[in-house]
C-alpha cells in the first residue's frame, strides 16, 4: 500500500507540521518534516529593504522584481516563504500599475491568449516541484537559471527578429514553471514579447498585465496548497508594502530617462553576481 504524502499546516507551536490534506487528487510536502524556525523582525526588515530596490527595478521595466529579490533573500530565507511572499507583493503592485489608464491602453492584450493556457501547464508542473524539492536542488538551480538571464541581458543577446506566436508554447511552459518555482516568470516571457513587439512603452505595459494575469492565477493555486498562510508571512508583508509603494514610484519617475540597453546591462551584472553566490552558497 503506497502511503500518502502531506501538505503541512499551521499549529499553535513555533514551527510547521505535517497534516493531511489532499488536493485535486495528489498530496505532497510543502515543508520537510522538521521544525522550521520563524523569522526574526531583523530578517523582515531585511527583506523589506530588497523588496525596495526590487521593485524599484520592476518599476523601471514592468518584470524584474522576483529576478532581483528571491537571489538574495535565498541566502536567510526558504525558498517556499519567499516565493508567495514576493507573489504577494507583485499582484498588488502589478494592479497598482495598470490602475492607470494609459498603461492598460498600451498593453496588448491579444499577445496574451496564447501565453496563458501553456503558463497554467507550467505553474501546476512548478507548484508540484516547489513542494517536493529539497533546497539543495533547488537553490543552484535557481542560481543557474538567474545567471542565464544575466548574461543574456548583459551581452544584449537575442536581436530582433520578429517570430512567430508557435514560440508562445515554450515561452508559457518556462514561464510558468520558473513563477511557481522561484518567482521568477519574466525572462521567458520577456524574451518572447520583446521578439513580438517592439515599441518599449507597449512592452513595459503588456508584460505588466501578463504578469497581473499569470500571478493571480499562481496565487490562487498557491493559497490552496497553503504556502500564503505560513507563520509570519502577514507581518513581513505588512513591513515590506511601504516600501514596495516607495520603490514603484521612483522607478516609474525615472524609468523614461534610463534606455533598454543600459537597464539590461545593469540588470545582467546584477544577476550574474547573484546567481554565482546561490551557486557557491550551495557547493
Amino acid at each position: 500500500m503506497v502511503k500518502r504524502r502531506q501538505f503541512p499546516t499551521v499549529d499553535n507551536n513555533d514551527h510547521f507540521t505535517v497534516k493531511l490534506r489532499p488536493a485535486l487528487g495528489l498530496s505532497c510536502y510543502a515543508f520537510p518534516p522538521e521544525k522550521v524556525e520563524p523569522m526574526t523582525l531583523e530578517t523582515m526588515v531585511y527583506a523589506a529593504l530588497v523588496v525596495w530596490f526590487a521593485y524599484l527595478v520592476y518599476g523601471l521595466t514592468g518584470f524584474g522584481s522576483g529576478l532581483v529579490a528571491v537571489p538574495i533573500l535565498a541566502h536567510f530565507v526558504p525558498l517556499q516563504f519567499i516565493v508567495p511572499y514576493i507573489l504577494v507583493l507583485n499582484v498588488s503592485a502589478s494592479m497598482s500599475m495598470l490602475g492607470k489608464q494609459d498603461l492598460r491602453r498600451q498593453a496588448c492584450w491579444s499577445e496574451l491568449v496564447p501565453l496563458i493556457p501553456f503558463g497554467l501547464v507550467g505553474l501546476a508542473a512548478g507548484t508540484f516541484l516547489l513542494l517536493n524539492l529539497p533546497a539543495r536542488i533547488l537553490l543552484p538551480s535557481l542560481g543557474i537559471f538567474i545567471m542565464i538571464f544575466g548574461f543574456r541581458s548583459l551581452v544584449g543577446a537575442g536581436g530582433n527578429r520578429e517570430i512567430s506566436r508557435l514560440w508562445a508554447a515554450p515561452a508559457g511552459l518556462l514561464g510558468g514553471l520558473a513563477g511557481a518555482l522561484f518567482n521568477t516568470a519574466g525572462p521567458p516571457y520577456v524574451i518572447y514579447l520583446a521578439h513580438r513587439l517592439k515599441d518599449n512603452l507597449r512592452l513595459r505595459a503588456t508584460l505588466l498585465a501578463l504578469i497581473l494575469v499569470e500571478s493571480t492565477l499562481r496565487l490562487i493555486v498557491f493559497a490552496f496548497a497553503g504556502l500564503v498562510l505560513q507563520k509570519d508571512i502577514f507581518l513581513a508583508l505588512l513591513l515590506a508594502f511601504p516600501l514596495m509603494w516607495f520603490g514603484l514610484y521612483v522607478g516609474n519617475r525615472i524609468h523614461l530617462g534610463i534606455s533598454r540597453e543600459q537597464m539590461g546591462k545593469l540588470l545582467g551584472t546584477l544577476l550574474m553576481v547573484s546567481g554565482m553566490s546561490l551557486v557557491v552558497r550551495a557547493l
